[in-house]
């Protein structure tokens, strides 16, 4: 499979290129004033929408004069800073950071240094008619070489992060929560592309780790309500992020990086820019090897990943740029605890340590027997679990200019996963003609190939904008359920792996999904100070089951479909400063097309058919309302929203009582959210600045749940699962452009993992801190220190899904956080 994905892009690599990621081709209707350089600069962010960050100091007291007519994002920009002492220090598709340029020096200022400038480390949405804020690409490179993106999105209010690895990479127990809603309830892409909904064993996408390198980011958006109209997902009900990748530098360079840390960890990178080539492009091609040790148990996460982007100007009205990702990863589980399993093994407790003692074990649960010691029950831990995922993403894109008021783009991409799931199953015994161990591996097959279109148009029309477009995506989702063989008395060499030739299969089944999005939506500059926008969507998504093979056989489809889900919003800006803002956004997730999740998991035909008729996809409906502020050396960000979540699904464990099927999904009534986020930067001294956020969210469920043949389960007022209802955060800040240090702390309150709110997990507050030095020649070197005072607490929770109730902590379904770990990093750049 691998050598076919390998084939597959270097086909993809050599093809003419038909994209671009950015609006810098794209022109906008500009209507700018006179006026000073700051509000001109905050004007021009909204007209051209993209965040726009620069340093206040270094335009206080300047003038510019009026810009009114259509010009490229670039063009605008160049004549506004022109003479202002501002210079570009990077871009990207959302988000554009100023610098103030470089006066003459004996000591010419590095690359790394320059790079450095960058204001901000959070853009608090200014200009947008919703809540929305971007972390800076500069966030993301201070945190640990190799880290996922979504760590650094802790700091945004009310988003709360956990993962059992330091570096947040560990896909089984990654998790994010925000407004009661958790990481498959929220969209998800990278450059406008689909990466699905991000939950583990994805049916229909990817993380963001294996689509992009760590040092490929550029600014991530999170819309904590609703996304924009046409965001290409269909989980987004409780928001959505946007992920950008950074664009090949005109001039040429090459960046080595090397990391080091505790458990071994290694992270290697390079990336070479070839800078602008005698017809115009520029290709950038990046590698990475990524190695982390795990700290409890044994194993490792291991993945070799290649990036590469080309940008082509075609002519003078059409930019394209074709982006490729590969990826071969590799990663042993962390087992799953409970309350009770830390309480009597401790928190380093993890895999069986050795093959002999896993075998012993499984004789135990087979036959009965004395139970080998440390363990109480011979179950409590497994040998080891895990998984291989091979993935290519890639996507080609066109930018183009129609006339003078229309222009558009139109994206292609493809995405191919090869994937396996494994544990060692100590309750299958290999047959002797496979290899005779009481011991098997249980292993889920998984292989993706989704194909889409996206393509927009955008029409000026005096004050008005109208904006439109279409996403259609095939995807097949093909998932087998193996068991396969283990030699007696054989430690296996390689327990994560594609096997062959099982000697059973439970199940194997393909899954078709076609789905079709249309928007449109018109925003209207009513007033210099006031913007309106309107708009609606209509999403239809059919999914389809077919049986390879199974014991009980399913076949059949299912439709979720709502052409009515209307946005509207209203921004009023007073004085170039402060803004006020409200919106609000209907939105809708389709059904899960796999055998592990959604209506198809029931497991029978019978079961399917009992539920499909009667099943209502799940709905949202997001008022928001806000005030914020952009000052010199101030940011400031106040939102208040409720939210009400409609025809919410739950599968619920009901034996034969009906129709023979072990899982029924359900309707089970709403949930509400209310709560307020504020956030704020301040800019209090030359070279510091310190960052705060906070959240209260009050999410409750608003129904009793009765389950089809069950008892009715009280869950009234209870609050939602993995979710806290308070998230704060603070950073602080220092960087001259050469030394700069970081000192934030992630705070958040008691969570529960049982529905009746019985299995508590208390608050808790991890520190971090980071350090770094930029030497002249673009050397750069880096100190990492995740969990600074070594703080025990649960990271992630329901990595094996949630329960009713669990007051004695017997339910196997928690992850510990890392321990105090320390990475560092040297960087070169030339």
């Amino acid at each position: 499979m691998f050598k076919y994905l390998t084939t597959t892009a270097m086909l993809a690599a050599v093809l003419p290129a038909a994209a671009h990621a950015q609006d810098t081709a794209r022109a906008f209707s500009f209507d700018i004033a006179a006026s000073d350089t700051a509000s001109a600069l905050n004007t021009f962010a909204r007209q051209a929408g993209v965040h726009l960050s620069f340093p206040y100091d270094a335009v206080q007291g300047r003038r510019v004069a009026a810009l009114r007519g259509r010009y490229t994002r670039d063009e605008a920009l160049g004549r506004l800073i022109a003479d202002q002492g501002l210079v570009v220090a990077s871009q990207s598709a959302t988000l554009i950071a100023l610098k103030a340029a470089s006066t003459a020096s004996s000591t010419p200022e590095t690359p790394l240094a320059a790079a450095a400038q960058e204001e901000e480390i959070v853009v608090l949405g200014y200009g947008q008619s919703r809540q929305v804020q971007t972390v800076t690409p500069k966030a993301m490179s201070k945190s640990t070489a190799g880290a996922s993106p979504l760590r650094s999105l802790n700091r945004l209010p009310g988003v709360n992060f956990d993962s059992s690895d330091a570096n947040g990479t560990y896909e089984a127990a990654t998790q994010i929560s925000i407004r009661g809603f958790i990481t498959d309830q929220m969209g998800y892409t990278l450059d406008g592309v689909p990466l699905g909904n991000m939950q583990y064993r994805n049916n229909n996408g990817l993380s963001i780790n294996r689509a992009l390198l760590s040092e490929n980011n550029g600014g991530a958006t999170l819309s904590q309500g609703s996304g924009a109209l046409g965001t290409a997902s269909t989980s987004n009900i409780g928001g959505t992020i946007d992920f950008t990748s950074i664009e090949p530098t005109s001039d040429f360079g090459i960046d080595l990086a090397q990391s080091y840390g505790s458990e071994n960890s290694w992270h290697s990178f390079a990336r070479v820019n070839s800078g602008e080539l005698p017809w115009g492009g520029r290709l950038m091609v990046a590698y990475a090897h990524d190695k982390q040790g795990k700290w409890r148990g044994w194993g490792k996460q291991e993945q070799d990943q290649l990036n590469a982007k080309y940008v082509q100007p075609l002519g003078d009205n059409v930019t394209s740029t074709t982006f490729l990702n590969l990826i071969d990863r590799r990663e042993d589980d962390y087992n799953d605890l409970s309350l009770a399993k830390i309480d009597q093994y401790g928190w380093h407790f993890d895999n069986v340590p050795t093959f002999a003692l896993a075998e012993d074990l499984a004789r135990v649960v087979q036959n009965g027997g004395t139970v080998p010691a440390p363990y109480v029950n011979a179950d409590d831990a497994v040998y080891n679990g895990g998984g291989v995922r091979r993935d290519l993403l890639a996507y080609e894109r066109l930018d183009y200019d129609i006339g003078s008021r229309l222009s558009g783009s139109t994206t292609g991409y493809i995405h191919l996963d090869h994937g396996i799931g494994t544990w060692a199953d100590p309750y299958d015994p290999t047959p002797e003609a496979y290899g005779g161990s009481p011991v098997s591996v249980s292993a889920l097959r998984y292989d993706v190939n989704r194909k889409g279109v996206i393509s927009r148009l955008s029409f000026e029309a005096g004050n008005h904008t109208i904006e439109g477009g279409v996403w259609y995506e095939h995807n097949r989702f093909e998932q087998a359920s193996h068991l396969y063989g283990l030699e007696e008395g054989v430690t296996p060499p390689n327990f994560q792996q594609f096997y062959s030739d099982p000697f059973v299969t439970n199940w194997h089944y393909v899954f078709d999904t076609d789905t079709l999005q249309l928007d449109i939506g018109d925003t209207w500059q009513a007033t210099d100070s006031l913007r309106l926008n309107a708009g609606v969507k209509g999403v239809v998504s059919k999914s389809s089951a077919r049986t390879i093979t199974a014991n009980k056989p399913m076949d059949g489809s299912i439709k979720a479909q709502n052409w009515f889900l209307p946005t509207v919003g209203m921004l009023y800006d007073f004085d170039g400063q402060h803004e006020i803002f409200a919106d609000y956004t209907r939105n809708m997730a389709a059904f899960v097309a796999s055998a592990s999740s959604g209506p198809f998991s029931s497991s029978s035909q019978a079961g399917f058919d009992y539920i499909r008729d009667d099943l209502k996809p799940e709905m949202t409906n997001t008022f928001e309302g806000g005030y914020r502020f952009h000052g010199r050396d101030v940011q400031f960000s106040l939102t208040g929203y409720y939210v009400k979540f409609t025809n919410r699904l739950l599968a619920s464990s009901i034996s034969a009582t009906i129709v023979g099927n072990q899982n029924v999904l359900q309707n089970v009534g709403s949930v509400t959210s209310r709560g307020v986020e504020a956030a704020a930067n301040w800019k209090f001294a030359p070279n510091w600045s310190v960052y705060g956020s906070w959240a209260y969210n009050d999410a409750s469920y608003d129904d009793d749940v009765q389950p089809l043949g069950g008892d009715i389960v009280p869950t009234k007022g209870k609050q939602v699962v993995a979710s806290p209802k308070n998230v704060g955060n603070i950073d602080l800040d220092y960087d001259d452009g050469h030394l700069w240090g970081q000192v934030s702390a992630h705070y958040r309150s008691a969570r529960y993992y049982s529905y009746l709110n019985d299995a508590k997990l208390p608050g808790a507050v991890n520190v971090n801190a980071s350090a770094g030095y930029r030497f002249a020649g673009g050397i750069e070197v880096q100190v990492n220190v995740n969990n600074l005072f070594d703080k025990r607490y649960i990271a992630s929770t329901g990595t094996a899904g949630f329960v009713t109730s669990d007051p004695g902590g017997t339910y196997t379904t928690l992850q510990p956080a890392a321990p105090r770990q320390v990475f560092g990093t040297v960087r070169l750049h030339f």
